[in-house]
């Protein structure tokens, strides 16, 4: 065991609230030297969109793969992808929609969307949906009306069974950071964002994953207690509606790297993460050969993003919530 894994065994065994040890997401196959992040896992388990990119986040793409006698296989892009800067794909509760967000223009014809912020200019977002039948056969794109699209900066969506669309942006009431919003769902189509309240403004949050019945909110950011540059934190709804007090997720699904895009998986307390964490260096180390050396560097936990999967059920139960249907 690395030094890196001891240190968070021991984090783990010290914390009641830990949540258990991650695994790895397909080593070699998913997680790979280059840049993945943000897991969909179907209600059913058996497909998994995500994304790959450069290490700059320049060029993203939607990969797909199927579970088959329980592996993952070698993800391709799928139909739907590969042509925009298309990126944080999540399947509707009922697993008939993948929303995802993309720069490609909402009109045919139309030059692709651009953000701006801070005076940097930058590929924008619009939310998009692609539908699926019931034999797994993927439509067309659809563009989401509404609100939520205003100034081309959405990210990250999670939709709830009720067809609520939380997202973090940047809006005219986030403050100098990103903030958290819902869009909720009308007879009339999707409302005008609301801000989600979760405390200090001064603090920095995106990437929502909401439980299907809100009962509670997983997001990355920094309440103040960060381990590195961004943690994941969990709030419950209170009795009177509100969101309670957000709280650091323990044990090991945070690290002293970035976690960020959590998702929730189709299994009670089953959340996915893209990290970049990575072992320690020990010196002097097993010395490398021009082969070894590009195997370790080139591969996962060389730095970049990665996909993990944790368990975080003990933490929902410590609260009262029990699995409900999806």
């Amino acid at each position: 065991m690395t030094s890196y894994r001891i240190a968070w065994a021991m984090a783990l065994a010290l914390s009641c609230h830990a949540a258990t040890a991650g695994d790895l997401l397909a080593p070699g196959i998913v997680s790979t030297g280059l840049q993945e992040t943000t897991a969909a896992v179907s209600p059913d388990g058996n497909t998994l969109v995500f994304m790959r990119s450069d290490l700059a986040e320049k060029d993203d793409t939607l990969l797909l793969s199927r579970r088959q006698e329980g592996q993952w296989s070698t993800p391709e892009v799928p139909a739907f992808s590969g042509e925009w800067h298309d990126s944080e794909p999540t399947f509707s509760p009922d697993g008939r929609r993948l929303y995802f967000v993309s720069n490609r223009p909402p009109h045919s014809g139309d030059a692709p969307l651009v953000a701006e912020m801070g005076g940097h200019r930058f590929p924008g977002t619009n939310l998009w949906y692609v539908p699926r039948d019931t034999n797994g056969r993927w439509g067309h794109p659809v563009h989401v009306e509404g609100a939520l699209n205003d100034g081309a900066m959405i990210y990250n969506p999670s939709i709830a069974a009720n067809g609520d669309v939380y997202f973090s942006a940047h809006r005219a009431d986030s403050g100098r950071l990103f903030q958290i919003y819902v869009s909720r769902q009308t007879p009339q189509g999707l409302a005008p964002p609301q801000r989600v309240e979760l405390g200090d403004m001064t603090r920095n949050r995106m990437d929502p994953a909401i439980d299907p019945a809100q009962r509670f909110i997983v997001y990355a950011g920094d309440e103040g207690d960060s381990l590195g540059r961004a943690d994941l934190y969990i709030a419950f709804r209170e009795a009177d509606g509100r969101w309670g007090k957000p709280e650091h997720l323990a044990g090991d699904v945070n690290s002293e790297g970035l976690e960020n895009a959590p998702s929730l998986g189709p299994h009670f307390g089953e959340l996915y993460v893209a990290s970049d964490r990575q072992p320690a260096v020990a010196f002097p180390k097993k010395r490398d050969d021009a082969a070894s050396l590009q195997q370790r560097l080139s591969g996962p936990l060389n730095g970049s993003r990665n996909l993990w999967r944790f368990d975080i059920s003990d933490v929902l139960r410590r609260h009262g919530l029990k699995e409900t249907p999806r």
